[in-house]
Order: structure tokens, then C-alpha cells, then sequence
């Protein structure tokens, strides 16, 4: 068919445009910035550089006389403290091919902060307490001494005494039948009292954790009134019709498991901040000298805003090579709180929000529109956003958001950690069905920083967040606050890629798509809800160590619709193509998944998922499954070691397994093909970064075997690997996640270490190469066939060259080679008088990997040997060995991956003097800690406090003895042991510690003595 238009006035001339040839495009100009934190002025130049805004001035200008040019800004090194939101707008975009590049400057690592260094502390009085002066309206939920967070001043309820009985009720608490409690609330002000927060793990699921400010205390009546509407919303929730999964409400009657925010519960390590005043208080830990310290305070809730229009976008911007720290979000400190429902998505707008038609009277719409965290850094409105080898350190909100029309964002090898909320949020809860203008306000509003610049906007298919890509990013540590967090929080989306990121150290979910959206969907009613999800997928990742603190969750979850239907002539859905459309999940790996019902997890009204190509060990009951899910899974050739197709309740329909492959919670080196291991985690091109972080072991596997399958993080091609201190050949580099070791007989996987930390040498033959050996004027000849141990030494020429070890024993053997091109050594034992030993061999041969010096005799303990080159043309070392005449006493800390828990939960940040800052708790009897160990005795390490009580301890299947755990001074007691047992027979020996009473169980790690 043919088509005649008519062509006028502008039309015509674009036609004309259009088909008139065009000349080749001159090369575009160049123009490079320069930012530091002390710049000013306008040049921009290397030797005089501006301020942040100022180079963002200079920037704009250029752009406006040069649209297509090549614009970067190199920021040099330090911290730019951000007097306000460093803001973007569609005036600081690039052009198509040119993006404007803001990026750190070779070898800089510029900080961008929203805090204040605090100074000018005095002591309180003869306290251990100090305060100092912040600028006039400071406000914060966060504080961070020397780079890291430190907790508010607070404490558990058990350690203040409050054992009594409090009455809930709509509007608080009456604590008259616990006097301890009111005693300390009669104490307080009542500007001090308004200032406490509770807090409530579980209070409102398991997967949940709520937090309420006090509003008052009335002493006359003991009665405790809680802040409004957060009182409300968490114990007096809406309820809702057709529900295909609960979001219930708190009981009144349910005690607080913290109270916080109180000067009066300062202990060393905590912080409180008194706005009235104006002043900042800290009690220092043991060793802490004040006026040493780098005391950030937060002042920022946004460091950088990105925010175009649908119409008129930013877009063509790179960050690259930054770091955002230091921003707060004081929203949880409001009156409405924390009102958790799931995933750090909570009410704030009263008890009906999001249950639109659902509940009686109807609440507000779109189903499930709860408020989101706020993003520290946040984008809306973007085109063709990258973010690039950043990272989202120490701060008080959500990392980064990207929502609101933005398409072709990339955000790759960046790092997330020391996060209160959820790493990575995309998308926006208000705008699950765009195209409905019913909702328009609603995403204008909540969608956005501001709603009146984008009034002018016309809301539809392009308001979807479309063609997000995250991969070769590493997310650990977040949730330090709201342990409610996700790794990645998706809501809605079209083309969005997740793939090869690494995600561990989680305390409830690696990665979510369609928060609460699903839960009035389910096979009877699937309908009830819509979206507009597509063409999205999460491949290629690996989790560890995830749903350390909360339950209920996985290492993907997933609710709602996942899929665009793609319907046939007859109306009738094409269930190939539908799927093509759906969440594609495929090739992630995960273990070690603390707290986990199902590892992949397709729960309220999910639909039209395709799990491939998988891997699940050690990480949960169920490998896939769910309840009142929709249905339509396909669920196939993946490698699990837990069930499939487990559905708790209501079961979906379409379900289909095929080609699943069981394998052992423990695997070993074959089990799972080395071509899905390989292709989790991170690429290539970043296991190296930085970013990746050093090497860190979660998982050795079963040790009686020629090789050991090692998990975790931070690998590389040239990760060393030792086994009983001498470094191993032969080791195959999997992925940054894993590595197959040859092990000889006899191994255990306490003799196995990975990487160059750990601390000084024990016993056993060590290489010259291995890196705890600190050389000055030694080289490394490898290649050699001598007899070398692994074919290699370390040489020196040069008199006066040292090697020097630190190691814990009782004596100490230097190898090298005695030859006639030699002379003599040094040798010194933790700084005592050199001995002169000669390396000149008696027959005039070469002797190589033969003992030139032993020492034994020395106290048990740590010691340091150096070697020193004295004479002759050559000094030869190839490595030492230690010994040990007496017991070895190896310490674990209670995150070690042979240690089996089942109840048990991690708590990390902890500033008591737990091992690593780091336990492991439980709250229910019968909760239990397994350790398979070899030697002749063994410690365990947990905490004494007057909220435990007793333990259970058997060895190898013996009669349990029990332990008390109770102080008999009513202190706390951190990293102390609470059982010894010793005189085991040298093998193998299986410990199982459990919880019999208390309000709870502490461990802290065991101690292995092996004679």
C-alpha cells in the first residue's frame, strides 16, 4: 500500500533534513576540569582548580558554547564537605557518545560528605564522657569515629533490669508492675524522654524490624504514650481482603527488645546528641584518646541529586571513582517512626496505606504503595546514567536510587557497604501501572524530589524504569540499622539486567523484586494486582553468608507478575513467549544462607519465573519454593542440595522440574560443573578491582579427599594458598567466589589458609615466598632445580638485605643453601644480640633446602627472627620452618564456615570486645552451634550477661553437660570462655553447643588445642 502526505512549512523542512546527505561530523573538542576540596575561583585549572560547584559552572558554560563536546572533571584527592545536596539537572548533560565525566584523578579517592569533623571535646566532669560543640540544627541517627559507625547511646532491655510487667495498650505502654523501668523513665526530663526510640526485632514478622519513638511519660499513672500515627501502624495495621500472604500487626503487649537514644545508657563506644544544646557526647572505648579521633557527624539526608524531567532528561553523565559517605535519614526519627512492613518498606501515611479497594475503608493506591527509604544518592529522569567504580561507604539511608523514567543506566563495579538501609533501590512502589492516571499524582509525588519541576510532565509507558544494568558490583554489610534491608531492591521495571555482582554478610534478603506487591495475588485470585515487569532477569551472582539477622526471605525473592503476556489469536497466552518475557534467573550461586525458608524464593502471587542453570548449598530447607504464589515456574538443571517445588501453602499452578540435579550441602570439587561456578560473581575485568575486596574464605569442603573446593570472595589467578603454612601449586582459579586446592593426605581445613592476612606463622614448613615473610634487598628466583622446596628461594647480594618473620611457637628453623659463593648470616630472636651462623658448606658442594640455623627452647608464644646477609657474594633463604613442643591452640571466630548453626543468628558491629566485633545469638531453646574439629581439646567462647542463662555442651554424642552462662558479678562479659574440656584422644571429635535457657545464647568462636 502506498501513502500519499502532504508536506508543508516545518515538516517540509525536516524532510528535507532528513534526506539531504550529511557531512561527516568534525571530531568533537576537548575540555577537562579540575575540582578540589579547597578549590575556588573559575579557572578549573590543574594549578588552580575550583570547588565542586564551580567546576559544575564551568561545565555548564562549556557545554552551552560546545554541545558536543568531551567534558571531564578531574577531582583530586580528600574530602568535599557538602554544605547542601550537590544537584543535577538536565542543563549538566553530555550528548549522545560524549558524556560529561566527573571522575577522581589518578591515584585520588575524593569523599564526597554530608558530615562535619567534630572538635573541641572536653571531659564531663570525672566522667569517662565527652562532649564538644556541632553547629546549630544538627540532627542524626548516625555517628562514625575513625570511618566507622558507632552505635547510640542504648541498651537491651534485660541489661537495665526491666523484667517487669508492662500493659499495652492503643495508645502505649503502663509500666506500673516493673519498677526498674519506672525509676528510670521518673528520672528523665521530658525533652529526654520524647528523644527515646524502641526498638522491636520481629515485632511485626519475622522478617521485620520496627521502631517507635516515645512521646511522653506520665509518673503519676506510669504510663508510657508512644508517638503517633507509629503506635498505630505498627500494632493496629488494616486488615485486608483476599490476602495471599499476612502482614500482621504487633500485640500491644510486646515489650520493646531496646530502648536507645538516651545520654543516661552512654557506654564506651556510644555517642548521644542533645540538639537543644547544641553538643555531642561520647564515651571513647579503653586506649581511645579523644582528641585523636576523626569524629564525623552527618548533617546531609541527600549528597547528590540527579532529577530531569520525562520530557527534558538528565542524561549522558559518568561518575566514576568516587566516594559518597557521611549523609544521615532522620525520617525514622519523626513521629511515624519505623513502621516496618517488608524489605525496609514501611507505613507512614496511616494503617491503611497501599491497600487501596483491599481493606474497609480503603486506604491509598496503587496496591502496595508503601514509603521507601530514602536513597542517600538518587536519580530520576535519566538517560544514559553510568556509575562506575564508586563506592557507597558509612551511610544513614539507602546507597543509591534509580527511579522515575530513568533508562540505559549502568552501574558497574561500584562497592556498598556500611549501609542502614537497602544497598541498591530501583524503581518506585507508586508506580506499578503507569499508564493509569488515577496514579499520576501519586508517582509525581512520591516518585520524585520534587514534584512541582515535573508538574508539567505527561505520566506513562514513559515513566517505567527501563533497561537497568547492575552488574560487577559487591554489596556487603548493609541493613546496619533496618535490618529489614535487601541487598537490591526491585520493584518495577522493563529489561533491567542484575548479573555477576557478589552479595554477602546480608542481614535478611541478597535481592528482592516486587516487594509486598503480590500479596493479594495468588492462583485463585491472580488478577487482583497488575504491573507493568518485563524482560527482566538476575543471573550470574553469588551470595554468601545472607539472612544473618532476620528470617523468612532468600537469596532471591520475588512477589507479583514478573511477566508481559503475550497472547495468541484465540486470546489465549502463549506460555513460550510469556516466559521469554518473565524473570529469567539463571546461572546465581548461593550458600550459606543463615536464616533461609527457600533459597529462591517465588512467594505471594509470583508468576512466570524461569529458575535455570542454579546453584544452592548449605542455604536453607528448601532450595525453591514458596507460598500462595500464582504460578507458571520453570525450574530446571539447576544444582541444589535442598528440595525443589516446595510449596508451604496454597500451591500454584504450572509448576515444572526438570534436569535438577541433588547434590550434598557439603560439595566437593566435582560436584557442581566448574563452568556455573566460573560464571558467578564477578567478571574478569573486575575480580582484581579494589572493589573486590581481599581475599575471604566462607566454605572449605570436606577435607578427606586430594582436593578441597574453597567459596567466599576476593579471589584471584594469584590468591596464594597454604596448607599447613607452605603455599600450594597446582591451585585452580575458579571465579573471584572460588578455588580448587589440592590438599595432601592428612589435611584438615584449620591447616588451610587463603590469602596473605592470618596472622602470625604456627607450626610447620613455610616457602620463602610466603607473603608474611617482610623482605628488604632479598629477590626471588623461581624456576630452579636444586632441590628447592616448590623450586624457588629468595637471594641477596647486598650486605645488610634482612628477611624477617613473625611467628608463635617454641622454636624456629632457617632453611636456605650452603655454597661456596656464600658466607655468613645474622640471626636475631626478638631483638637480642645477633648470632653469626656460616652458610660455607664443609665439602665444598652445593647443599640446597637444608637447615642453616635452629633454634628451639623459646617461651611459648609470639616471637620474630630477621635474617641478615653478612658477608660472602650470596645469602639464600628458602624458608623457615616453626616448631612447637608443646600444644597448639588454634581460635575461631563464631563466623567460621565449619561452625553449623540452626537457630543462630549474626550480630556484627558490636562494641563489647567480641572477637571481630562479631557473635552469634539465639533467643529459642534448642537452637544449637555444631563444630567438627580435630585435636585433643577444645574452648568455647561466648559472652557472660544477665540475659543468659544456661547452655548445653557434648561431645561426640556423650551425655550433655549443662553451663551456666549467668555472671556472678551481674557485668557483661565478652570473648570469655564459658567451656573447657581437655585430654580428648588425637583424632576427630564433633562439639554441639545448645541453648537450654535465658533470654539468650551468646558464642563468640571456639579454641582447638591439638597436642
Amino acid at each position: 500500500m502506498i501513502v500519499k502526505l502532504a508536506v508543508t512549512g516545518s515538516a517540509a523542512a525536516l524532510l528535507l533534513l532528513l534526506v539531504l546527505p550529511i557531512s561527516p561530523a568534525s571530531a568533537a573538542t576537548a575540555a577537562t576540569f579540575y575540582a578540589s576540596p579547597a578549590g575556588s575561583g573559575s579557572s578549573c585549572t590543574q594549578a588552580a582548580p575550583c570547588s565542586l560547584a564551580g567546576a559544575q559552572s564551568a561545565v555548564r558554560a562549556k557545554l552551552v558554547a560546545d554541545p558536543g563536546a568531551d567534558v571531564q572533571v578531574l577531582l583530586a584527592d580528600g574530602t568535599y564537605r557538602l554544605s547542601s545536596t550537590w544537584k543535577f539537572t538536565a542543563a549538566d548533560s553530555g550528548s549522545a557518545g560524549h558524556p560529561v565525566v566527573w571522575r577522581a584523578a589518578p591515584g585520588a579517592v575524593p569523599v564526597i560528605s554530608g558530615a562535619t569533623r567534630v572538635t573541641g571535646w572536653v571531659q564531663e566532669g570525672t566522667s569517662g564522657v565527652w562532649s564538644a560543640p556541632v553547629p546549630t540544627g544538627s540532627e542524626t541517627r548516625q555517628l562514625y569515629v575513625d570511618g566507622k559507625k558507632v552505635p547510640v547511646a542504648g541498651a537491651p532491655l534485660s541489661n537495665l533490669g526491666w523484667n517487669g510487667t508492662w500493659t499495652g495498650s492503643s495508645s502505649g505502654y503502663n509500666i506500673n508492675g516493673d519498677a526498674a523501668a519506672k525509676a528510670w523513665f521518673g528520672a528523665r526530663t521530658a525533652a529526654e524522654v520524647a528523644r527515646v526510640q524502641f526498638d522491636y526485632p520481629g515485632g511485626n514478622g519475622p522478617w521485620t524490624e520496627s521502631r517507635c519513638p516515645v512521646a511522653g511519660y506520665t509518673a503519676s499513672t506510669a504510663v508510657l504514650t508512644m508517638a503517633q500515627p507509629c503506635w498505630t501502624n505498627v500494632t493496629n495495621r488494616a486488615g485486608f481482603s483476599q490476602g495471599s500472604g499476612g502482614l500482621p500487626s504487633m500485640s500491644v503487649n510486646t515489650k520493646p527488645a531496646r530502648v536507645d537514644n538516651a545520654r543516661a545508657l552512654l557506654s564506651p563506644g556510644a555517642w548521644f546528641l542533645d540538639p537543644a544544646a547544641n553538643r555531642l557526647y561520647y564515651q571513647p572505648e579503653a586506649g581511645q584518646q579523644v582528641a585523636n579521633l576523626d569524629v564525623e557527624l552527618p548533617r546531609l539526608e541527600s549528597l547528590l541529586q540527579g532529577a530531569g524531567t520525562l520530557a527534558n532528561p538528565l542524561h549522558d553523565v559518568t561518575f566514576t571513582g568516587l566516594q559518597f559517605s557521611y549523609a544521615t535519614w532522620n525520617d525514622p526519627s519523626r513521629s511515624y517512626g519505623f513502621s516496618d512492613v517488608q524489605s525496609n518498606l514501611r507505613i507512614t501515611e496511616g494503617r491503611n496505606q497501599g491497600m487501596c479497594t483491599f481493606a474497609n475503608p480503603a486506604g491509598s493506591c496503587p496496591w502496595g504503595a508503601l514509603t521507601q527509604p530514602l536513597a542517600n544518592v538518587a536519580f530520576t529522569a535519566t538517560a544514559n546514567l553510568t556509575l562506575a567504580g564508586n563506592r557507597f561507604v558509612n551511610l544513614g539511608g539507602a546507597g543509591l536510587s534509580v527511579m522515575y523514567g530513568a533508562r540505559n543506566t549502568l552501574i558497574q563495579g561500584n562497592e556498598f557497604t556500611d549501609i542502614s538501609s537497602t544497598a541498591l533501590l530501583l524503581g518506585c512502589t507508586y508506580d506499578p501501572t503507569p499508564t493509569n492516571a488515577s496514579d499520576a499524582q501519586g508517582i509525581k509525588n512520591h516518585c520524585t524530589p520534587d514534584p512541582a519541576a515535573v508538574s508539567g510532565d505527561s505520566i506513562g509507558l514513559n515513566e517505567i524504569l527501563t533497561n537497568t544494568t547492575v552488574s560487577d558490583n559487591v554489596i556487603h554489610h548493609i541493613g546496619t540499622e533496618y535490618s529489614s534491608a535487601c541487598g537490591i531492591t526491585l520493584l518495577f521495571s522493563r529489561g533491567t539486567k542484575i548479573t555477576n555482582n557478589v552479595l554477602y554478610d546480608l542481614p535478611y534478603t541478597a535481592i528482592t523484586a516486587g516487594v509486598i506487591q503480590g500479596h493479594v495475588d495468588q492462583a485463585s485470585t491472580p488478577q487482583n494486582s497488575t504491573n507493568i515487569n518485563e524482560s527482566n532477569t538476575i543471573s550470574n551472582n553469588l551470595f554468601h553468608d545472607y539472612m544473618s539477622v532476620r528470617s523468612d526471605g532468600g537469596a532471591i525473592y520475588a512477589e507479583g507478575h514478573q511477566a508481559g503476556y503475550v497472547t495468541r489469536t484465540d486470546g489465549t497466552i502463549d506460555p513460550v513467549a510469556t516466559l521469554a518475557k518473565g524473570l529469567q534467573v539463571k546461572g546465581n550461586v548461593a550458600f550459606n544462607g543463615r536464616n533461609t525458608n527457600f533459597t529462591y524464593y517465588d512467594d505471594a502471587g509470583s508468576e512466570w519465573i524461569n529458575w535455570e542453570g542454579n546453584v544452592a548449598f548449605n542455604a536453607g530447607g528448601a532450595a525453591q519454593g514458596g507460598c500462595s504464589s500464582t504460578g507458571h515456574f520453570w525450574i530446571r538443571n539447576n544444582y541444589f542440595s535442598a528440595p525443589v517445588q516446595s510449596y508451604a501453602c496454597n500451591p500454584p499452578v504450572d509448576s515444572n522440574a526438570s534436569g535438577n540435579v541433588s547434590i550434598p550441602a557439603a560439595p566437593g570439587p566435582a560436584t557442581i560443573p566448574a563452568s556455573i561456578l566460573a560464571a558467578a560473581g564477578l567478571t574478569s575485568a573486575y575480580v582484581a578491582q579494589p572493589n573486590a575486596g581481599a581475599p575471604q574464605v566462607r566454605y572449605i569442603s570436606p577435607t578427606n579427599a586430594t582436593q578441597v573446593l574453597i567459596g567466599g570472595h576476593g579471589f584471584t589467578a594469584t590468591t596464594p594458598v597454604y596448607v599447613k603454612n607452605v603455599r600450594v601449586t597446582g591451585v585452580q582459579f575458579v571465579s573471584g567466589g572460588f578455588l580448587i586446592v589440592p590438599i595432601p593426605a592428612g589435611t584438615t581445613a584449620a591447616d588451610i589458609r587463603v590469602g596473605d592476612g592470618g596472622g602470625p606463622v604456627t607450626a610447620g614448613r613455610i616457602d620463602d615466598t610466603d607473603s608474611r615473610i617482610i623482605y628488604s634487598g632479598f629477590s626471588l628466583q623461581s624456576g630452579r632445580t636444586f632441590g628447592d622446596l616448590n623450586g624457588d628461594i629468595h637471594f641477596a647480594t647486598a650486605n645488610g638485605s634482612t628477611a624477617t618473620l613473625t611467628f608463635t611457637g617454641t622454636g624456629i628453623t632457617v632453611y636456605g643453601e650452603q655454597n661456596t659463593d656464600q658466607g655468613d648470616i645474622g640471626i636475631s630472636i626478638d631483638g637480642a644480640a645477633q648470632q653469626t651462623v656460616s652458610t660455607l658448606p664443609t665439602d665444598g658442594l652445593r647443599h640446597a633446602n637444608v637447615s642453616v640455623y635452629s633454634r628451639t627452647g623459646l617461651s611459648a608464644g609470639t616471637h620474630t627472627i630477621v635474617v641478615t646477609k653478612l658477608s660472602g657474594n650470596y645469602a639464600v633463604l628458602d624458608g623457615f620452618a616453626v616448631l612447637n613442643t608443646g600444644p597448639t591452640t588454634i581460635r575461631m571466630d563464631d563466623t567460621d564456615s565449619r561452625i553449623t548453626y540452626s537457630g543462630f543468628s549474626l550480630q556484627s558491629g558490636r562494641t563489647f570486645g567480641d572477637l571481630n566485633g562479631d557473635i552469634h545469638f539465639a533467643t529459642a531453646n534448642g537452637s544449637t552451634a555444631t563444630l567438627t574439629f580435630t585435636g585433643t581439646g577444645i574452648t568455647v567462647y561466648g559472652e557472660q550477661n544477665t540475659d543468659q542463662g544456661d547452655i548445653g555442651i557434648s561431645i561426640d554424642g556423650a551425655a550433655q553437660q549443662t553451663v551456666s552462662t549467668l555472671p556472678t558479678d551481674g557485668v557483661r562479659h565478652a570473648n570469655v570462655s564459658v567451656y573447657n574440656r581437655t585430654g580428648l584422644s588425637a583424632g576427630t571429635h564433633t562439639i554441639v553447643v545448645t541453648k537450654l535457657s535465658g533470654n539468650y545464647a551468646v558464642l563468640d568462636g571456639f579454641a582447638v588445642t591439638s597436642a
